[in-house]
């Protein structure tokens, strides 16, 4: 853990705040220790629930790292990433994810709570969609 990073994840946080987006914040460092991207949160100001910066980066991960370059990076993130995030990161190959809130420590400071939950109802017609999906992954 580096807290020289962890400390302008929260940095990017508060310029976020600043900006009229919600407070988070984001940076991919390389193997060798460098950064190679940083981002906040936008989803707001680009009036895109998905702009989250872990999410952002991981697109740009996704593009612009080979696999073995990929899976040596480490995101250092001002929160935990969300389950949409964390998703992303998962199939960016990003290596390596440090945060310095926890969601739980998050939803603690929201006054509301966390986000309500969707419903949703299945698996249904496991036969007619597994056929699209059968062998196409490894």
């Amino acid at each position: 853990m580096n807290e020289e990073h962890l400390r302008r994840a929260v940095a990017l946080a508060a310029e976020a705040r600043a900006g009229g987006n919600p407070p988070f914040g984001s940076l991919l460092v390389g193997p060798d220790g460098s950064v190679l991207a940083e981002d906040h949160n936008t989803s707001l100001t680009d009036g895109d629930i998905t702009a989250h910066p872990e999410l952002k980066l991981a697109r740009w991960a996704a593009r612009n790292l080979d696999a073995d370059t990929a899976a040596g990076t480490t995101m250092y993130t001002s929160c935990q990433p969300c389950g949409m995030c964390q998703g992303a990161l998962a199939r960016s190959g990003i290596g390596n994810v440090v945060f310095a809130l926890s969601t739980e420590q998050l939803n603690g400071l929201k006054t509301s709570g966390d986000f309500p939950v969707v419903p949703s109802d299945g698996p249904y017609l496991y036969e007619e969609a597994k056929v699209p999906v059968a062998g196409y992954y490894p």
